[in-house]
């Protein structure tokens, strides 16, 4: 190899480090679209980052080595991220919603895009602890003042207090006993990873306490989250799949998690996919 070809793989490399470091974790493929390069260069990539001990390897991806179970980064860091494929899981997972039902949403950017599609369904109850979801839901009803009246229809909101997160979450000891005394119809949740053997994962220990109490609360569960979630592990675990009656994810989501999932999972939906949703 080359010098000038040496030099193009350590600013390539450098380049993926630092998006890394950024960002928490990136995905093969992002990579081989920003740098335009093959799949099986930016493997070699990662391969050589692993070996220096400044990122670990995860499914699809990589991951910062210090930061792999407890790096939390901010909403808005995040909320950038898979904007489409959080677009459809948002629409797919609204249809699951039944007008008049008790809804908990738990905190996330695709909870937030969830809470979106949701302004259209009739008279919820919606319970969270995210100070996004509650603001989306405040935000069309002042509008809808302004405009000349109440909303038909419009969502009750009860957003629980608590300890303020990077993902804009309320969590700890307050927001714990509001969800443990209430009972939803259906739990959405974002998470920060999904896997097999960890389940349902979050760098955050107190905003695990919290979701277990949403998912002890709930009669059925439904998780919300784009394929790059699959195989991420986050410092704390709060629930298993068996806990967990439904996935919606996006087309990215490979066959073999799919095959996967469907051994744990009644329910998965694929959103944006030609052929509708998946049933497994």
């Amino acid at each position: 190899m080359s010098d000038n070809q040496n030099l193009l793989a350590e600013q390539r490399r450098a380049l993926i480090l630092d998006e890394v470091r950024r960002r928490g974790g990136v995905r093969v493929n992002e990579l081989t679209r920003r740098l335009n390069v093959s799949d099986m260069t930016v493997r070699r990539d990662l391969d050589a980052l692993a070996r220096l001990g400044v990122v670990e390897k995860v499914h699809g991806g990589a991951v910062p080595v210090a930061e792999a179970s407890t790096y939390e980064p901010g909403f808005e860091a995040k909320s950038g991220l898979e904007l489409s494929a959080k677009e459809d899981i948002a629409k797919a997972a609204a249809a699951m919603a039944a007008p008049g039902t008790a809804i908990g949403l738990a905190g996330g950017t695709t909870a937030f895009a969830l809470a979106q599609q949701l302004l259209d369904v009739p008279d919820l109850t919606v319970v969270t602890n995210s100070v996004r979801v509650a603001d989306v839901f405040y935000n069309a009803q002042r509008s809808a003042t302004a405009g000349g009246g109440p909303r038909p229809g419009a969502a009750t909101v009860v957003l629980t207090g608590g300890v303020r997160t990077p993902s804009d979450t309320l969590v700890g000891p307050v927001a714990d006993a509001a969800v443990r005394s209430l009972h939803f119809d259906l739990l959405f949740l974002s998470v920060h990873g999904i896997s097999v053997e960890a389940g349902l994962s979050t760098p955050n220990l107190a905003e695990a306490e919290t979701n277990r109490h949403f998912v002890r609360a709930a009669r059925r569960v439904v998780v919300v989250a784009d394929h790059t979630k699959w195989g991420m592990v986050g410092l704390s675990s709060f629930a298993t799949l068996d806990q967990v009656d439904a996935l919606v994810t996006d087309p990215g989501l490979p066959e073999d998690a799919r095959a996967e999932i469907s051994e744990y999972l009644p329910e998965l939906v694929v959103a944006g996919e030609a052929t509708g949703t998946a049933d497994i």
